[in-house]
């Protein structure tokens, strides 16, 4: 469609059905920004802003006036101009569906599916799906099922390739898409809200949300429509976007353009380039090439096929696969689907939808861009067109990839690809075959994922019927992106297997000279792996005919005619995986607590897959904000001299730099904080990282701010200084260490030297390296900063710590605490990368805030969030094993050496949190010597299970190092190192647990049944005689941690309509805490009524740091157990005062009935001040009570009791407790006032009031050794601000929680400590089957399982592996929610 624009030049589009025209449009904007800064339509997420990720997917609608229809198709908002999308419709999740004018069913059925934990990524996920849908309809299929649609379930499942989520299990997400297929096995379908196991097949389609396919959503509205027919085409012309209409257009365009003057000019077609390169540049003008016929045209004749370069990689992939229906021979339709085939794997569908094949061939040659589409055109033989001027020449693509740089004013037009069962492109032989085969190794197989080497190999091959092999007529060997500068073709290889028979000697000497062409560049990671990969491809391609085990020339040629056969016809076979094939999911509920232990959906599910969930990053911008950006260093030790901008780019927008200097006096130049030490927020003139904080870069807009800390200029020296220490062989060399405190380093156990002089063997000095990682969360670190009145500042942080995030900020401006309010709803992905790293990132705001008087916010480009993340510790394990003949393992000495960066972070945890899970075996003694290495790299940070995730493998390590030493099967050497409950009560000490409870034995049994783990074994065995060149294996592996529970705090308050609030010291990132603090508090409060269902009732509310602070971290694993069991004493003690009102009620009306509502009705019954209430009848046929206006005119006894819905809170005694509250034990009623005498307005009512605040709160304390009385309370290292409430004992309070997994009750008990006081929130127990024991306020326990076994195959050629079946037992009790607790089980839940 040529048409972009009205007559009067304005852009005009339409989103979700909405109108939208701009008069004038900055060229370089975004689809996406326009979306979140201009529109109210913030559920496009900004994540990688490479396309890569998914979260800014939207569909892209485009309509044809000529024929009436309508194109569909996703597209990456991020990288989509939105100059570009002029005529076109946009549909985000939004567009589908909202909670106030009714959820689509693809809304509603990634809650019930349980398919959104963080929500970050899920209405990208819900908008890929829909355009899976709305495709599927204008496909020729018959009409489905009702309630379902005309997809596949293969076509299902590719819906979301590319969507990536870090959060949920993709099980979950893979359900959504296939519940909507036609051919769908119902009983595949995972854990679910709408309905039971146990329901009939009809059943569960009829629950399912309803999706009615001839009601769907208008994704062209037709006022659009109209617009378009009414308005001529006309070549769109504006100062900074040129849409050519023809190639001579375009010519006059390029020749206006003065060749000096070309890096300002861009031709664009999708943009999708830029995601992988990123550009600095400011362009004046951009030069749109899709709306030039010649560029978009497809023509098809004999010869093969020819694709403008405009043409989009997905509509290239359609014409191909549609190429049978072409009539080409059985060989050209081969080889094109062999190429459509392959292009399905590169890029993601909302890339390969607006990218074209002439842009992603003009970036390998001019940019040497690692393209798969080069290497596989390229060994077919494909040509190319080129306009240079009013000259056009044709190339072949291997001439075109080795031309120099193809300049500013040369144009790519045209692609051609071959027609390989033409006669001209093979000979006549009748028994010749054409063989034809692509490979590409990368990290993941389907899209996303540049590959370590991609090849296409095309071969013609016959029988030779004098020797009695194959005989090789012609070879084209092509590989690519092995660091090379373009795809190449092995030349020498090729002649060499020209002519020649396919022998063993033959084939050793092509695969030397295979390897001697395919030699990476100086600086390519993986270079050997790289190389071995292209003989391993190239033996893969032939190794069906290289045999010389047939006794005759007719055996062997027999053989190679059936093998040419088979190769012949692979072509039918699609290699492109699904997502997964079947699973089956089992857990045990009870309704004894409900709703605790119901797997209900996730609290907020639907508003993020709507698109409506607010994050911090989606809060509108206030009036005058600013936007911020970090400059960092690049130098890991050196002098920072001076910071200037490059003086022929000067940045735009910019409004101020903040840097140490500006930190108000009396400030801290403090950035994070734990109970460990504090990180600077700024450098000063010292750098001792790459990727420190240096300043921080304040300007008008989000972009001018990241292009102005990229063009800064950091002038460093490094005179008399030492060199940086960037490893940890050289920090011990120079002694350079953090200290880990006594208190958290780990106990060795046993004798480690008595009992490795018993061992019959020996491992001695064994080396383990492990490197860092990076956390990847979708949502980058984000904060928003606002002064407010009398110098306080309200943040707004994306952090898994807003109590600490508090503090930084009040020390680093100077301010007192209750002038900063940190505020967060939910976080969008942190995995502990939001823990101690998002400080800084909120200081940083709020101190360039109280500077400039304006708000200021900052949303981290990938780039930098990556860079100043730190990551995942690296360690050095070096150990040394003893062991006995059978396997078992009788002492492990270690010396690890951890890398922890430039400042200490959570760093001394590390230690205690490797041994936690490596001693999940019987080692027998373990002695180590465990070094916190101080480097000049980034400070490491927490990262999911820190230091866990570290021990448990180098455990298996050693465990497989010691069954290959000894031939031995790994499983048994592992069963034979399981502790028995005397060995675990010797390395786990108190934290063991009693004897029944370790489960460990029984699971490994248990497993081992549950998946026929023998008759697996076997099979295996067996496959892997059978198949040479590909292994399967099959691993039980236990896993065991300690778990260390923090007490938390939690506030519960009753509103006046009954509604109920709660407010926890835990934040939201996904793991469903607020799903399970929401089943507490029904299941709690719903003791007083009954069955009336409280769910409905309950809001958890965002943590706010001035209203409910000593939040801690959310991180461990444990926070969603401790914040619900502090919400069920709060629950507990309204209940308690409820209980009385209930009587009364009762008494008074003469039923057990009690309503709710009848409860929470007597604050408004009673009136403004305090006065007495008479009778209150219920209505006889409703139940009702009567209004305040018809109560004083009842008869009957009064009920003296009314509800005061107050903070306000009278004690006897003072209290320490600076958040208003009450708690068990306080006298409620005022001591000086004598109630008998308060009188209502109601001269005729006397009765007295007893006031019952709705309202309790208990507070997180540091428990110690010894506890101090009250006026001597201190605050332990890194916390501040400590609420406590002491009181005398008089009595234990003991909180059931029902039953842990082994059917035993488990209680919360409070005792005495210290001088005959206790605390009020004391936590000895949670809602979990497991011991807990206590030190320095931290309850621990063992962790048992999951057990893990997995079958797995691998390619011995390429090292490709693939997940065959996995399968787990995890005893964690009975879950507060299985069904969020589920998605967690890849994870480590917080």
């Amino acid at each position: 469609m040529a048409v972009t624009k009205t007559r009067n030049g304005s852009l005009v589009f339409a989103i979700n059905g909405q109108r939208f025209e701009l008069p004038t449009v900055d060229p370089s904007t975004t689809l996406l920004h326009f979306l979140r800064t201009q529109t109210r339509f913030k559920s496009v997420k900004l994540s990688c802003g490479e396309g890569g990720c998914g979260a800014c997917t939207v569909l892209l609608s485009k309509y044809d006036p000529v024929n009436d229809t309508v194109e569909d198709m996703t597209a990456s908002s991020c990288l989509t101009l939105l100059s570009s999308i002029g005529g076109c419709s946009i549909t985000t999740s939004e567009g589908l569906g909202n909670s106030k004018d009714g959820l689509h069913s693809i809304h509603q059925r990634m809650s019930g599916f349980h398919a959104s934990q963080c929500g970050f990524c899920t209405p990208g996920m819900c908008v890929s799906i829909f355009s899976a849908l709305v495709n599927a309809e204008k496909t020729d299929r018959g009409d489905p099922p009702p309630g379902f649609s005309k997809i596949t379930v293969s076509e299902a499942e590719k819906a979301i390739a590319g969507n990536l989520c870090r959060c949920t299990g993709y099980r979950s997400i893979a359900d959504v898409c296939k519940s909507f297929a036609a051919d769908v096995d119902i009983e595949d379908l995972g854990l679910n809200s709408f309905w039971k196991k146990e329901d009939s097949k009809e059943v569960k389609v009829s629950s399912l949300p309803s999706y009615d396919r001839n009601n769907e959503i208008c994704t062209f509205p037709e006022f659009l429509k109209e617009e378009i027919r009414s308005v001529m085409s006309l070549d769109s012309k504006t100062d900074s976007w040129l849409r050519p209409s023809s190639l001579q257009a375009l010519q006059n365009f390029l020749n206006c353009i003065d060749v000096g003057e070309g890096t300002e000019t861009k031709l664009v077609i999708g943009n999708t380039g830029s995601g992988y390169y990123k550009e600095l540049e400011h362009y004046k003008q951009y030069i749109d090439l899709k709306g030039i016929p010649e560029l978009s045209t497809i023509r098809m004749n004999t010869e093969g096929f020819e694709f403008g370069a405009a043409v989009t990689i997905s509509k290239v992939i359609e014409v191909l696969k549609d190429s049978k229906q072409a009539g080409f021979p059985s060989r050209g339709e081969m080889v094109f689907n062999k190429i459509s085939n392959h292009m399905e794997k590169i890029a993601s569908r909302f890339i390969r939808n607006t990218a074209s094949i002439g842009g992603n061939l003009v970036m390998a040659q001019r940019k040497h861009f690692p393209s798969d589409i080069a290497t596989i055109l390229l060994a077919v033989d494909s040509m190319v067109e080129v306009m240079s001027g009013t000259r056009c020449e044709t190339f072949t693509l291997e001439e075109f990839l080795q031309r120099p740089p193809l300049d500013f004013k040369s144009i790519l037009l045209s692609i051609k690809i071959p027609n390989w069962g033409s006669t001209g492109k093979v000979s006549g032989q009748k028994d010749s075959v054409l063989l034809f085969e692509t490979y590409r190794a990368a990290v993941r197989p389907l899209g996303n994922a540049l590959p370590y080497l991609n090849a296409a190999f095309l071969a013609e091959v016959s029988p030779c019927k004098t020797s009695g092999g194959v005989l090789v007529s012609r070879c084209q060997l092509a590989y690519g992106a092995y660091g090379t500068k373009h795809a190449i073709r092995a030349r020498k290889a090729e002649e060499y297997l020209a002519g020649k028979v396919l022998t063993v000697d033959a084939f050793y000497e092509a695969c030397k000279l295979v390897r001697a062409t395919i030699v990476p560049e100086d600086g390519t990671s993986s270079p050997a792996y790289r190389s071995s990969l292209a003989v391993g491809f190239l033996f893969e391609f032939f190794s069906s005919f290289i045999d010389t085990t047939a006794e005759t020339t007719d055996g062997l040629l027999k053989k190679c005619k059936d093998a040419l056969l088979a190769n012949e016809n692979q072509f039918n076979h699609d290699e492109i995986p699904t997502l997964l094939s079947s699973g089956k999911q089992f857990i045990e509920t009870s309704p004894e607590y409900y709703p605790v232990g119901k797997p209900i959906t996730k609290s907020g599910a639907a508003l993020q897959a709507s698109g409506q969930a607010v994050y911090v990053d989606d809060i509108p911008s206030p009036p005058n904000c600013l936007y911020g950006a970090f400059i960092y260093t690049t130098e890991p030790f050196a002098r920072v001299k001076d910071l200037t901008f490059k003086p022929d780019q000067q940045p735009r927008g910019v409004v101020d730099v903040i840097s140490v200097k500006d930190i108000p006096e009396g400030g801290e130049n403090i950035g994070s904080t734990n109970m460990f030490g504090t990180e600077p927020l700024f450098a000063d003139d010292l750098s001792e990282c790459a990727g420190q904080r240096l300043a921080f870069v304040v300007a008008d807009t989000q972009k001018h701010a990241d292009v102005a800390a990229e063009l800064a200029v950091v002038d460093y020296g490094v005179e008399d200084l030492e060199p940086p220490i960037l490893s940890v062989e050289e920090a011990v060399r120079r002694s350079s260490f953090f200290e880990v405190p006594s208190s958290v380093y780990p106990k060795q156990v046993g004798d480690a030297s008595k009992n490795m002089a018993e061992a019959d063997h020996k491992i001695i000095s064994a080396k383990i390296e492990l490197p860092s990682q990076y956390h990847f969360y979708m949502e980058t670190q984000t904060a928003l900063a606002i002064p407010d009145e009398d110098n306080c500042m309200v943040v707004y942080s994306s952090t898994q710590s807003p109590e600490l995030t508090h503090d930084v900020i009040a020390k680093c401006l100077d301010v007192p605490g209750h002038n900063v309010r940190v505020i967060t709803r939910r976080v969008g992905g942190g995995f502990g990368g939001k823990t101690i790293k998002a400080m800084p990132v909120a200081t940083a705001c709020a101190l360039a805030a109280q500077k400039l008087q304006r708000p200021v916010r900052i949303y981290m480009d990938r780039k930098t969030d990556t860079i100043m993340a730190g990551g995942r510790h690296p360690m050095k394990i070096t150990y040394s094993v003893g062991f006995k003949s059978d396997g078992k393992i009788t002492a492990l000495e270690l010396e690890i050496l951890i890398d922890a960066g430039m400042s200490i972070d959570a760093s001394p945890i590390i230690p205690s949190n490797f041994t936690s899970a490596f001693k999940k075996y019987d080692w027998g003694a373990l002695a180590f010597d465990i070094k916190l290495c101080k480097t000049n790299h980034s400070s490491k940070t927490i990262m999911r299970g820190p230091g866990e995730v570290q021990g448990s493998f180098i455990a298996e390590a050693i465990i497989e190092h010691v069954a290959s030493f000894l031939s031995m099967e790994v499983d048994s050497v592992r069963q034979k190192n399981l502790h028995t409950y005397k060995s675990l009560s010797l390395f786990y000490e108190d934290s063991a647990g009693e004897a029944q409870e370790y489960t460990l034995p029984s699971m490994w049994d248990k497993v081992a049944v549950s998946s026929k783990f023998s008759q697996r074994a076997q099979m295996i065995e067996e496959f892997n005689m059978c198949n040479r060149w590909k292994k399967r294996g099959i691993s039980r592996v236990p896993i065991m941690v300690e778990m260390t529970v923090r007490a938390a705090p939690a506030k519960v308050s009753i509103l006046s309509d009954g509604s109920v609030a709660v407010e926890v010291g835990g934040i939201e990132l996904g793991q469903g805490l607020w799903t399970k603090v929401k089943q507490t508090a029904a299941f709690a409060l719903g003791s007083i009524i009954g069955t009336e269902n409280f769910l409905d009732k309950v809001r958890v509310i965002q943590a706010d740091t001035l209203s409910l602070n000593q939040g801690g971290y959310t991180a461990g694993s444990t926070t969603s157990e401790s914040n619900c069991a502090a919400v069920r004493l709060c629950c507990n003690v309204l209940v308690e005062r409820l209980t009385p009102i209930k009587e009364k009620l009762q008494e008074s009306i003469g039923s057990d009935s009690i309503k709710w509502q009848m409860l929470i009705a007597q604050q408004k019954l009673s009136g403004s001040v305090a006065g007495a209430v008479t009778e209150l009848p219920r209505h006889e046929e409703t139940g009702i009570l009567p209004s305040p206006a018809t109560a004083g005119s009842s008869n009957g006894p009064a009920i003296r009791g009314s509800f005061e819905l107050s903070r306000k809170v009278f004690s006897k005694k003072p209290s320490l407790c600076t958040d208003e509250g009450t708690f068990p034990e306080v006298d409620s009623r005022p001591s000086d006032v004598d109630l008998s005498t308060m009188k209502s307005p109601n001269k005729e009512l006397r009765e007295y009031r007893e006031s019952v605040p709705l309202q309790t709160v208990f507070l997180r304390i540091w428990k110690s050794l010894h506890v101090p009385r009250v006026g001597a309370l201190s605050s332990p290292p890194g916390f501040s601000n400590l609420n406590l409430l002491w009181q005398p004992v008089e009595k234990d309070l003991n909180v059931n929680l029902g039953q842990d997994s082994m059917g035993r009750q488990l209680l919360i008990k409070e005792g005495q400590i210290g001088d005959g006081y206790k605390s009020c929130n004391e936590l000895e127990g949670i809602f979990m089957g497991l011991k807990l024991s206590n030190e320095l306020g931290l309850n621990v326990y063992t962790h048992q399982g999951p057990y893990k076994l997995k079958l797995v195959e691998i390619n011995l050629l390429t090292g490709e592996t693939s997940i065959l079946q996995s399968d787990i037992i995890y005893d964690c009790g009975q879950s507060l929610n299985p069904a969020v607790d589920l998605g967690q089980v890849t994870l480590i839940p917080c």
